[in-house]
């Protein structure tokens, strides 16, 4: 079960990039998968991890994405989400180990 989910959406691939490299280094969380793109100007992005650093993760994205210029459309950290809503969120694609010689 993840403890904490956060959710990043900007309008702009250059604006989720800043605020997705602002989470990363701002606490201790992962990447739920790749980014999501909406449309033709939407994109999110998904972190996972304790609820306390989800939160800090988020804060700081969207301070991030303000300092540049850019636009967040909606930022939102769900604690203690339900074990389906992993369902929906975007995966990592599985890491292949090469073939043994």
């Amino acid at each position: 079960m993840v403890q904490a989910i956060g959710m990043l959406e900007t309008r702009g691939l250059v604006a989720l990039v800043q605020g997705t490299d602002a989470m990363l280094k701002a606490a201790n969380v992962q990447l739920a998968g790749p980014m999501k793109q909406v449309g033709n100007a939407m994109v999110t992005a998904v972190v996972v991890g304790d609820v306390a650093a989800v939160q800090a993760a988020v804060d700081a994205g969207v301070a991030a994405i303000k300092t540049t210029g850019g636009q967040v459309v909606s930022a939102h950290v769900i604690a203690r989400p339900n074990d389906d809503v992993k369902l929906v969120l975007p995966q990592a694609p599985k890491a292949t180990t090469p073939a043994a010689r």
